[in-house]
């Protein structure tokens, strides 16, 4: 079986297809295309890992081309290089406003061809491991549901809250991005609680309730040292997202910003979600009562200023509550 890369290679003239043939059949595994209606075709049936592009062709040009690929779902993610002798910076413009990872002029030098497609095809390896990583993390936390009393999609829903939330707080779109991944595994060191304490109707005692606290520190052991932004800030989820504004909460009784950004946005989000979500023990409080509770608690449990961008999301973490998030929820079920 050959487990080469799939280029599909699109250009008129069978000298141009010749030499990208010359430079790379020895490394990958080639398709041509001589005009732009067979290239959309092989892309569909074929799905290549990467698409070398001409844009001067009879028919559909390499702009039509493209736009037909990036609208159709099979095709969208295909990462599309245009090999062109068209040099202005306008033209460069437009292929890239159309979704092209990068330009090669003709006549074209082998090194930068090879360079080129390798650099484009790790960058899609590094993007599938990513996505791989962030599912296999966001099952795990799903995982703890199935210990604990929590029911539905809430490590899902929790997460777009604290999202919604940092973004109208004024934080990055990366930054954000980083804690909609990490948030899910608030409460994965919920996995080394036994079942009894996590799945107790009633009151814990005070000994139960010591040994729930911990799955603070047992979330920070599972989580470990990993050196990745997205683990370090899931550490300081799983470790501070009970500690309280006021010094209040556990498990080091820290106070205001001694308490790590990350999980004082998680506690509101993780706080709003359980108040609105039905629990066995009890019934979901009203969206309005969820607001109050967190407005009444701001400069005791939560951060004042977080607080304050709560309620200027409040509309729209509705709306994702409302709609939103149930498409979401399908599409990681599926």
């Amino acid at each position: 079986m050959d487990e080469r890369k799939t280029l599909l290679v699109v250009d008129d003239e069978p000298a141009n297809l010749q030499v990208l043939k010359n430079i790379l059949a020895s490394d990958y595994r080639l398709l041509f295309a001589r005009d732009g209606s067979r290239a959309i075709a092989l892309a569909n049936t074929e799905k290549p890992d990467l698409i070398l592009l001409d844009i001067m062709m009879p028919g559909l040009s390499g702009y039509e081309v493209i736009e037909q690929l990036s609208a159709a779902p099979d095709t969208k993610h295909i990462p599309v290089i245009f090999v062109t002798a068209l040099s202005d910076t306008k033209d460069e413009t437009q292929g890239f406003e159309l979704g092209a990872v990068d330009f090669i002029t003709k006549p074209v030098s082998p090194p930068v061809v090879r360079a080129r497609v390798k650099n484009q095809l790790s960058l899609v390896k590094m993007d599938e491991l990513k996505s791989t990583r962030l599912s296999v993390v966001q099952k795990l936390s799903r995982a703890t549901e199935y210990k604990d009393n929590e029911t539905g999609h809430h490590v899902i829903r929790m997460s777009h809250y604290a999202h919604t939330i940092a973004r109208t707080a004024g934080y990055s779109p990366a930054w954000s991005e980083t804690l909609l991944h990490a948030a899910p595994m608030h409460d994965i060191g919920k996995i080394g609680i036994p079942d009894h304490i996590l799945q107790k109707k009633g009151a814990l005692s005070g000994e139960e309730w010591q040994i729930m606290q911990r799955h603070t520190l047992i979330g920070a052991e599972i989580l470990g040292d990993d050196t990745s932004e997205l683990m370090q800030m899931a550490k300081n989820i799983a470790v501070y997202h009970h500690e309280k504004w006021d010094g209040t909460g556990y498990p080091y009784g820290l106070q205001a910003e001694a308490i790590p950004i990350e999980a004082r946005i998680t506690a509101i989000a993780d706080v709003f979600d359980a108040l609105t979500s039905k629990r066995p023990y009890k019934p979901a409080w009203s969206i309005e009562d969820a607001a109050d509770y967190i407005r009444k608690h701001s400069g005791t449990h939560f951060d004042p200023v977080l607080v304050d961008a709560f309620h200027r999301c409040e509309s729209e973490l509705l709306e994702l509550k409302k709609s939103g998030l149930n498409k979401i929820c399908r599409e990681i079920n599926s």
